[in-house]
């Protein structure tokens, strides 16, 4: 392609520029300060090498708030932009790549880490395990996400950004209407990060299915255990799909191929195809362990078992079925003709059954419970009216007809964004005040949380809200600019303040993760919400072994009843065995590094540089086949002295909340 050394690095643009310098200090910063207090070798022992389900999980959820920081900020500049009309801050190149960016940063590496990080941590805990199926695994799938992440996130200072929308449709993304690198970028790190979300699926479906407690049917999991297993199977079933979407497209634009140009004999509609039988059921990827998460948030605070279970559960399979059998409805104006349309209409409104069967199982959960107003449940009463203003508009566009009005306005970019922030990022907040104190051993600030709530809420409708009406008067979505004579100029200044006051519901967010690191109480319960299930049985944070003994599940609720029938949660002394754990591994790590340098040499297309490169890859993978590290032992007296810093060790556990 010619790539010259001294075109890498972009320049020209102060925005570029002041990313640069920032990203350039920042590393520093984090060098200089990783070496004066000399914990480069506690990274490496304690995170870096880490195999411990829960480390892995928060690692991803790290990740996830830096991600929806970078995110935030190119939707912050799309609201500038659009502000008021004939606005000069991006032009409309720079705001195809904000664009784009913003699209795939929000849904792959903040939405898909942070749940998958909670995922991690909640999941064998939930189940009474004491880590997943393939540890060493989960962190590859980890450290794959993480190249990945950094890859994409590079490009927009290094070589060039993607234009052409998350979507990335051809011909728009081919080399013809796309000749730099920048689309190379979305081709290769998506499909890194997707071979590590592909080897999470895998990973919590052995997990769930075989390594449960015992006593614990399928009928007596959790429910967001359920739809953790309903979404890994959506994964395995999904993700294969849009590898090779990528490899093609890959193929077409670094070897001159021709799957999707359709000069050459391809066909642009085969991308949009593969690109949706992944993208629609990678919605229901990222809502469904959301609503897992508010199941056992609304039954924890509501004081109630969940009601109607088993429709839970078959609504769920069934969401996960339908999820499959939709896809043509993001294309109803390319021309499939009447009969596909009403085919996928149809199946479009009738995944709203399962959904709306759903918010009735939470309503009446909550009839006539005890409710307790805790910052999470506050989260989770805030989706249900979100979320249906989201799904009634869906079933809008799920007509055929009427789509052709709505689909290429702003309306349609306010529905998704009432699906997707309700149905994820309200979860992800939700679940981490829950989850908080069983994964750090404190609790984050409610008050603080109580303002990150109520600006995060009110910011959210303002800023999406009067884009429906912007939508519904003609108002075009991907377009960087509008014309004073339009009228719209009211409404998108609006919108612009609501995205302010968002912004600043996730810097209290931001604000209260510091207060608590610094001053909240450390002597809490481990079990501070009065909790149902088996994650609370252990200790806050949760000892590496997870559980001394492993506990039997009777019933639904197991954790509930063993407190109510004062049933295991006595620890005696002759119960304790050593305990066999998995060994911390460099190689993931490493393996990391090596698809990052293959990655970096095929977005540049050094063809031969990267073929070199590909031997580190096949080197970690002969490395791994001889590799008959079988672990550890916790010997007897290391555990009775962890258990003894929190259990009686022939009476309850300390400080249940009754």
């Amino acid at each position: 392609m010619g790539i010259k050394w001294d075109e890498i690095l972009i320049t020209g643009d102060p925005i570029i520029l002041g990313s640069q310098i920032a990203i350039l200090l920042t590393s520093l910063g984090i060098i200089g300060g990783l070496t004066y207090l000399k914990k480069w070798k506690w990274l490496w022992r304690e995170w870096i090498t880490t195999v411990d389900h829960k480390r892995i999980g928060i690692m991803y959820i790290v990740a996830a708030v830096l991600m929806f920081f970078r995110g935030g900020m190119d939707g912050l500049m799309m609201k500038a932009q659009t502000a008021r009309p004939e606005m000069s801050i991006l032009d409309s190149q720079h705001y195809n790549e904000v664009f784009t960016a913003h699209g795939v940063i929000m849904i792959l590496f903040m939405a898909m880490p942070f749940l998958i990080g909670l995922m991690n941590v909640v999941i064998p805990l939930q189940i009474g395990a004491r880590d997943v199926a393939f540890p060493q695994l989960n962190a590859l799938s980890f450290w794959l996400f993480f190249s990945g992440a950094m890859l994409f996130n590079i490009a927009f200072v290094v070589g060039g950004a993607p234009d052409a929308g998350w979507t990335s449709y051809f011909p728009l993304a081919g080399k013809e209407f796309s000749p730099g690198i920048g689309n190379n970028y979305y081709a290769i790190s998506l499909q890194i990060a997707g071979l590590g979300t592909l080897m999470t699926g895998i990973n919590f479906i052995v997990t769930i299915l075989k390594m449960r407690t015992k006593g614990m049917t399928l009928m007596r999991m959790p429910m967001f255990t359920w739809t953790t297993l309903i979404t890994s199977v959506i994964i395995v079933a999904a993700f294969p799909i849009f590898t090779v979407a990528l490899a093609l497209m890959t193929f077409d634009r670094l070897y001159g191929t021709h799957f999707f140009t359709v000069a050459a004999g391809g066909s642009d509609m085969l991308w949009a195809n593969l690109f949706w039988l992944w993208g629609h059921p990678e919605v229901y990827i990222v809502i469904l362990p959301a609503f897992g998460m508010f199941s056992e948030i609304i039954s924890t605070f509501s004081r109630k078992q969940l009601y109607g279970y088993k429709s839970m559960v078959v609504s769920i399979v069934a969401i996960a079925v339908l999820s499959m059998l939709v896809w043509v409805h993001h294309f109803y104006t390319m021309g499939s003709g009447a009969l596909v349309n009403s085919f996928f209409s149809i199946t479009t409104m009738m995944i709203a059954v399962p959904t709306g069967v759903k918010m009735f199982n939470w309503l009446f959960t909550m009839r006539k419970g005890r409710i307790k107003m805790t910052t999470a449940m506050l989260w989770s009463l805030a989706f249900v009216p979100n979320f249906v203003i989201g799904g009634v508009t869906g079933v809008m566009l799920a007509m055929g007809a009427a789509d052709y009005q709505y689909h290429n306005t702003l309306f349609l970019v306010a529905h998704f964004h009432y699906v997707l922030i309700p149905g994820v990022v309200f979860a992800v907040f939700a679940g981490l005040y829950y989850w908080w104190p069983k994964m750090f051993g404190f609790m984050l600030n409610e008050k603080l949380g109580k303002w990150h709530f109520w600006l995060f809420v009110i910011g959210f409708n303002v800023t999406f809200m009067p884009m429906f009406f912007l939508g519904l008067n003609g108002a075009v979505r991907r377009a960087y600019t509008y014309s004073a004579e339009s009228g719209f100029a009211p409404l998108f200044m609006l919108s612009a303040v609501g995205s302010v006051i968002l912004a600043a519901g996730f810097a209290v967010f931001c604000y209260n993760i510091y207060w608590s690191i610094r001053y909240a109480d450390r002597n809490i319960s481990s079990d501070p919400w009065d909790a149902r299930t088996l994650e609370w049985a252990t200790s806050s944070p949760v000892q590496h072994y997870n559980f001394a003994k492993l506990p039997e599940v009777k019933s639904l609720d197991a954790f509930w009843y063993m407190k109510k029938n004062n049933e295991g949660i006595t620890l005696k002394d002759e119960e304790i065995e050593e305990i066999h754990m998995p060994s911390n591994s460099g190689l993931p790590f490493l393996m990391c590094v090596a698809f990052g340098i293959v990655g970096f040499f095929l977005i540049f297309e050094w063809h031969l540089l990267a073929a070199v490169s590909t031997v580190l890859i096949i080197a970690g993978l002969i490395y791994r086949s001889f590799d008959y590290n079988d672990g550890y032992h916790i010997h007897k007296d290391e555990i009775r002295k962890t258990e003894s810093t929190w259990k009686k060790m022939e009476g309850k556990v300390n400080n249940h909340v009754s």
